[in-house]
């Protein structure tokens, strides 16, 4: 597992899942704050899982180039960030437009039917 993650698993856990793993939920949630497409998640999450790797290699002796860490940590992280970008992207339609949008699940919202079940009418 190691040879894999380029590190040892404790550090992964620790470091990676917690620490970088916060600033990635960070991210995911200003990402989602502003408006922003979700596509930037990935951008963020890119950038630091370069991050993540630079300083497992510094910090704790960890394979600085080993792709499969790389990626595997990258994954984790955005993972991360897909759910914090989600939670609150769903909380703020369901905040901001209480009059078109209910909440469906955790995940999910959908539109509000009237009373009478119509639709409420399309904005242009």
């Amino acid at each position: 597992m190691e040879a894999v993650l380029g590190t040892s698993v404790v550090v992964f856990v620790i470091f990676t899942v917690v620490i970088v793993g916060g600033a990635a939920f960070m991210a995911g949630q200003a990402v989602a704050a502003t408006w922003r497409p979700v596509w930037e998640v990935f951008f963020y999450c890119f950038l630091l899982g370069l991050a993540d790797r630079f300083l497992i290699w510094g910090i704790f002796q960890g394979e600085l180039l080993s792709l499969s860490g790389f990626v595997v940590d990258t994954a984790v992280l955005v993972a991360i960030a897909l759910f914090a970008y989600r939670t609150t992207h769903v909380s703020k339609m369901v905040s901001q437009y209480p009059w078109l949008y209910e909440r469906a699940g955790p995940w999910s919202y959908r539109r509000k039917t009237s009373p009478a079940g119509r639709e409420p009418p399309e904005d242009a």
